[in-house]
Order: structure tokens, then sequence, then C-alpha cells
């Protein structure tokens, strides 16, 4: 029997959770290197995955499959395709520097105060989180996908509200409750979107007979099972209900501003650079293989929901005065894109969502931890508390300006690939759509910008003038996000690589091909 790589990778940190959680409260320190190594054991595990993936050969490899729940077809099956490799690969990537940047995130509270932050919980949380999002890529049943897809809101849900971002602590009277409204909102929205998801689970299995993704698809494709179209749709709709939650797309995106600004910078990327990833990974996964003529049924409701959150979370953005939710907003904008590429039904379009899945977790981590350092030094989460920082921390400025133009996708950086791969792919089959989308763009550039210079740029105001600049532990945070950015940037060929295999396969389900030019070329 082959060594179970897959199953390693998502054991490893899950592991490494429950031995973190149990290192003796007094060894704070040790906890945290505990779970440091843990994080780049993964990586490597997820390096290696990544190495032994061919992206020429079969469409999912690496597979695992054993006997779980006979009695009702439930089986451990796991096996990935290009898309999965690319979010594992990203998730394991972000878990260190996660770890980094939130190194003293939940030390002891200030002297004089009776309250305790669980530094071991802590990490043991993050380790845990990431256990079920590296299993949720993998999954190939559909049943064992949903457990893990709905365990990751426990260890989320006391993240959020048991850690809260320390611009709060001590000072605000309703940080504590403001940190529960943000959780309790978190698991509510998603345990609705979870349960409604559960009844498509249910009712696929009484129509398909078993919960294996593979052995569905096939007898969809040589048609030995052929669905309703009435109950194609309710099915698809309750899959694509949970996973719109997740996302998150409006109008089901509240909990995200909330849960972003009231969590502490590291937790704020493990949510939308991590766990909403999710979301989109299971459109492309489950919606579109599973119900293929219902996506299509779906598809021009879905592109005016992707392009309203695209231009709804752009402008709410502009007027944002708190750091944190500016950068939701401009996340709710960005995943409107990515589920645009995703329905455009397009082979650009769905490549572009699938390499904006990664540009958008490198870019957010980039400029929101760089946020968390700033906020963590002021003390405070209102842009208007800022003015100047570029004169006392330019480094600090510099890789905030660089996280900046990253969202806006400014040319040399890795989100314009995908954006434009994005919109290319959608003008092609639906032209309205893709000139609507492109003022997002340019409402990106303005909040972009004026985030900048209202908090980097003129006088430096009192409160800054003795800030210091990016510490060495926050630099090996920042300076590789910051090359991985310019790199996918210039040269985005290895993660297309990857993808485009899975995005044929995903054509073929759907029975889609790309549109023919209207206009022919000139001879």
């Amino acid at each position: 029997m082959s060594f179970p790589l897959l199953t390693a990778t998502a054991v490893l940190p899950a592991v490494g959770a429950i031995a973190t959680a149990a290192v003796p409260a007094a060894r704070r320190t040790a906890a945290k290197w505990l779970a440091l190594l843990v994080s780049l054991a993964t990586l490597a595990l997820a390096i290696t995955v990544l190495v032994r993936f061919d992206p020429d050969g079969a469409r999912y490899q690496l597979t695992e499959s054993h006997a779980w729940i006979a009695e009702f077809g439930v089986r451990y099956e796991l096996g990935v395709d290009g898309v999965a490799v690319a979010l594992i690969a990203l998730t394991a990537l972000l878990i260190p520097f996660i770890v980094l940047a939130g190194w003293h995130d939940a030390d002891p509270l200030e002297t004089g105060s009776k309250r305790w932050r669980p530094t071991q919980g802590f990490f043991a949380l993050i380790l845990a989180v990431e256990a079920m999002v590296i299993i949720s890529f993998e999954a190939t049943d559909v049943f064992l996908f949903y457990i893990f897809f709905e365990a990751m809101l426990i260890p989320m849900y006391f993240l959020i509200g048991g850690f809260g971002d320390r611009a709060h602590a001590g000072t605000d009277e309703n940080a504590a409750a403001q940190r529960s409204y943000a959780a309790v909102k978190f698991l509510l929205y998603n345990l609705v979107g979870g349960l409604i998801m559960l009844a498509a689970v249910i009712g696929l299995y009484v129509v398909a007979g078993n919960f294996s993704l593979q052995e569905i698809a096939e007898a969809r494709a040589n048609g030995t099972l052929d669905m309703a179209t009435n109950t194609e749709r309710w099915l698809f709709l309750g899959f694509f209900f949970a996973f719109a939650v997740k996302a998150p797309l409006w109008p089901l995106h509240t909990w995200l501003p909330n849960a972003m600004g009231e969590a502490t910078a590291p937790v704020a990327v493990l949510i939308t650079a991590v766990v909403d990833k999710v979301g989109t990974f299971a459109m492309l996964r489950f919606c579109l293989q599973l119900f293929p003529e219902a996506s299509k049924w779906a598809t021009p409701a879905i592109l005016v929901l992707a392009v309203i959150s695209i231009i709804y979370g752009a402008l709410l953005a502009v007027g944002q005065r708190d750091i944190k939710r500016l950068v939701a907003y401009a996340s709710i904008s960005h995943f409107g894109f990515i589920i645009m590429g995703i329905f455009a039904m397009t082979s650009q379009g769905q490549s572009g969502a699938t390499l904006y899945m990664v540009n958008h977790g490198i870019s957010t981590a980039a400029l929101m931890l760089v946020a968390g350092f700033l906020i963590s030094r002021r003390g405070s989460r209102l842009i208007a508390d800022y003015g100047g920082v570029q004169k006392v921390a330019p480094v600090l400025a510099g890789t905030f300006l660089i996280g900046g133009l990253a969202t806006l996708s400014l040319p040399g950086l890795a989100p314009f690939v995908s954006e434009f791969l994005v919109l290319v792919g959608t003008f092609a089959r639906y032209p309205v759509i893709g000139i609507i989308a492109t003022f997002g763009i340019v409402l990106a550039a303005l909040y972009t910008l004026v985030l900048y210079q209202r908090t980097m740029t003129g006088p430096v105001k009192p409160e800054v003038s003795a800030m210091p600049d990016l510490r060495l532990r926050e630099l090996v945070v920042v300076a590789p996000l910051v090359v991985l950015l310019i790199f996918l940037g210039v040269y985005p060929k290895p993660v297309t690589d990857i993808v485009n295999p899975a995005v044929k396969s995903t054509m073929s389900d759907v029975h889609k091909k790309d549109p023919k030019p209207e206009v022919e070329a000139a001879k």
C-alpha cells in the first residue's frame, strides 16, 4: 500500500493542534514554536503533493478510498485535481505566516487584567482550521466533504469570539459584546447554509444511491443517472446556497465585515484567504460537476449577483472609516470576480477564477497582515487616526502600498493576471456583464489609493511620530508574500499549468466550449 500522502497532509495539523493544546499553560513560547514547526511540516507535505501531481495525468490523483459507513454508502475517499492542489499549497503556505504574525496576539492581557488569553488554544485552533480546510479540498465523497465543511465553523467561532483585535483590549467596554456578535453572526449564517446543504446532500443520496463524487459524475456523463430537471435544480440550489454564504456572495455576505473587523488580523486572513476559498472551490468541484444543467440554468442570475457583489463591495469599501472593514468589503468585491469567472462558463474565466483564488489569498494576506502590524502600533483601526506614517516607518508603508496595489490589480502584480482572465472570459460570452464588472477596477483604485493617502502621506500626526518600523519577525512574514506577488504577476505559468487541465474537465462536465470570436481575423 502506498503512503497515504493526502491523509497525512490533513492529519498532521490535526495532531499538531491536539499537541499544541496539551502544552502546559506556563510554556506559551513552546506552544508557539510547536505550532510553527507543525505548520512548516504541513507545508513540506503540501509541496510533496504539488511535486507528485501530474497536470497531464488523471483528473483525480493520489487517491485514497476506504469503507467508512457502508450502510449509507459513505466512504473515506480523497483525491486532488489541479484546483485542489493549488489551494492546498496556498493554505499550507499561509498558515506559517499567520502563526508568525499572531505570535503575540494571544499572550496574557496587560498587567492588572483578570482575563487570560489561552495562547495554546489560539494556535491549536489555527492548526485545527488548517486540517479541516485541507481535507475539504481533498474529499471526493460528498458526505465526507460536508462534515468538514461544517466542522471548521467551530474553531473559527472561537477564534473570532475569543481572540479579538487588541485595538479594543482594555479600552472598549463593548469589545467583548462586539466580538460575540460577530462570532455568532458568522456561525448562524454558515449553519443555516450548511443545514440547507445537508437537505440537498440527503436528496442527492436518495437520487444517486451513494455519495461518491466520481461515481455520480460518471453516471451523469454516461446517462445511467438521469435526474429530473426540477430535482437537479433544487439540489443545485441547496449546494450553491451554502457555498455562496461561505464565499461570500451578495446578499449573503453581511457576516464577513463583522467577523474580519472584530478578529485579529491573522484570523481575518484565515477567514478570507483560506476558509472562504472552500466556498468558491466547492462551486467548481460540486455544483458544476454534479449538476451541470442546473448550473447553466442558474448562470444568468448568479452572474447578476456576482456583478452586484463586485460593485457593491467596492462602493462600501470606498466609504469605510475602519481599515479592516475596508479590506473586508474589498474582499467581497474580489469574490464577486471569482464567482463571475466560474459561471462565465469559459476556459479563460474559470482559469482566471482559480488563479484569482490563489492570488487573492496572497494579496489579502499581505495587505491585512501589514494593516494588523500598523493597528497594533497605534491601537486604532480608524483611518482618521493615522497620517504621515511613511515618514517614520517607510518599510511598513512600502509593504502596505504593495499590498494595496495588488488589491487594485496593478499590472505586474499577481491579481492583475487573474482579474484580466476573468474579465476576458466573461466578456467573450456575456459582454454586458463584463463591461459593468470593469467599473469594480476603477473603484478598487479609488479605495486603495485613498486609504494609502490618508494613512501614510501628509503631515506626521503626533500619535504616530514614534511608530517603529517593521521588526525582523514581521519582515519574515511580509517579504515572502511580496516576492510571490511580484513573481506570479510576472510569471503565472506555474499555477496556470496546474489548474488548466482541471478547468478543461469542468468545461467538459457542463458541455460548454469557448465561444468563437465574432469578428474574423483580418486576412
